[in-house]
């Protein structure tokens, strides 16, 4: 409203007034002065009323239009994929996105945790975005904080906007890689090294038959056991990064025990180890023959290296609703408790000394785990100290395909024949 004309009109009516009642003899030039004066002031009072009436008119009407979501807020919170929310002034959610709720950020609740409110607090009444890296707790307590990066900023005085991204997983596997390599490096570092070693003797001992034929032999050794761990790094690395196996199709689960078997026959021979092969038959998974045979050859393999000699080391096979289960039982020195959360690690020993001297390379187990994930299954251990191991593969069954032939329904079956351990020294 424009106050100013009406106003100025009111002062030359009332100075008009006093004029005719001077001329009238009503007042003296004093009492005009008075009244001119007083007109004055009421004026500017009334002047500075309407124009503050006004500025809180502005205030309450921005205050109001502050205090409401902006238009469509809601609904592109909806589409976000990441969790996102928009908090107000004392840290209420005011609105989500459909996954912010699983870090327990919900509409009408306050914001949980000081990380995430010291952020929002540093980004109010600035221009651009804040962004930290703190940890949310993703669902009810006791589960694991999860590592996330959460970005805040002001979209109204009143409100701000927070994208939250869950980094757990993507740290984790950069540690695992760092981890891999630095593993890697380490353990190639001793072959490496007994080779160059075992090179430099040979040629210092040119002129002893005798020492040649010894360090070529432990040459030979080493250069197997340098294979070996170079063969499982390709073979872990290969299952970790590839996203689907190449090599799908109905695969009996006869063909990968009975090939596994026979890839660690003469191993257990040699130590003395009887394999005793029993369970269900004409069993089916789809999957990769080679790599479903690799990882049952290496629980077979590492239940002979941990067997005494006379022995017995057994494979069972089972059906147990839609799944498949392949166990491997040894009658070992077992897994202490406390280990048996760790074995599937990579490079990890139970028994580093005896897989030393045993060439393992600690990869075994891991590349089981991958393998059976790669498949859509799990490897669960069983053990106790003194009395043995038994891990056991679960795998999706499916029907046995249209003629496949038929084979009997359970067997148990003595597959190698325990032999007495050959003497240290004696040829093998």
């Amino acid at each position: 409203m424009n106050i100013r004309p009406w106003a100025h009109g009111f002062v030359a009516r009332a100075t008009a007034g006093a004029e005719a009642a001077s001329y009238s003899g009503g007042m003296n030039p004093t009492q005009l002065a008075l009244v001119a004066l007083v007109a004055g002031v009421f004026v500017g009072l009334l002047i500075s009323a309407v124009a503050f009436l006004a500025w809180r008119a502005r205030v309450k009407a921005q205050e109001q239009a502050d205090g409401e979501l902006p238009a469509g807020a809601r609904e592109v919170l909806r589409a976000f994929d990441e969790a996102a929310l928009i908090v107000d002034a004392s840290f209420t959610v005011i609105a989500t996105s459909p996954t912010a709720e699983l870090f327990g950020l919900r509409e009408g609740e306050t914001v949980p945790g000081e990380e995430l409110r010291t952020l929002l607090r540093s980004s109010r009444g600035v221009s651009h975005s804040e962004t930290g890296t703190l940890r949310l707790r993703r669902g009810v307590a006791p589960a694991e904080p999860r590592l996330v990066v959460a970005r805040a900023s002001s979209i109204t005085p009143r409100f701000t906007l927070v994208l939250v991204r869950d980094i757990t997983e993507r740290e984790r596997l950069a540690a695992m890689r760092r981890d891999f390599v630095a593993n890697t490096s380490h353990e190639l570092k001793t072959p490496v090294g007994a080779v160059t070693l075992l090179a430099e003797a040979i040629e210092s001992a040119a002129d002893d038959p005798q020492q040649v034929r010894s360090f070529a032999s432990r040459l030979s050794a080493e250069a197997l056991r340098l294979g070996n761990l170079t063969s499982r790094i390709m073979s872990l690395s290969r299952l970790q990064s590839s996203d689907e196996l190449t090599e799908l199709r109905d695969v009996a689960v006869d063909e990968v025990v009975t090939s596994a078997i026979e890839t660690n026959a003469i191993t257990a021979e040699s130590a003395g180890v009887a394999l005793i092969r029993g369970g269900d038959r004409g069993l089916y998974v789809r999957g990769d023959v080679q790599v479903l045979s690799e990882a049952i050859g290496n629980l077979i393999a590492n239940a002979i290296v941990y067997s005494p000699p006379a022995s017995q080391v057994g494979v069972g096979v089972r059906a147990s609703d839609d799944t498949v289960e392949i166990a491997v039982t040894d009658r070992g020195i077992g897994i202490p408790e406390d280990e048996q959360q760790r074995v599937f690690e990579r490079f990890y020993r139970a028994d580093a000394a005896r897989s030393r001297r045993t060439g393992g390379t600690g990869l075994g187990l891991s590349i089981v785990k991958h393998a059976v994930q790669r498949h859509g299954g799990e490897v669960q251990l069983w053990s106790r100290q003194g009395h043995g191991s038994t891990f056991t593969v679960r795998l999706p069954a499916i029907p046995t395909p249209d003629g496949a032939p038929v084979a009997p329904k359970k067997t148990t079956k003595r597959i190698v024949r325990a032999l007495p351990a050959r003497a240290k020294g004696e040829p093998s």
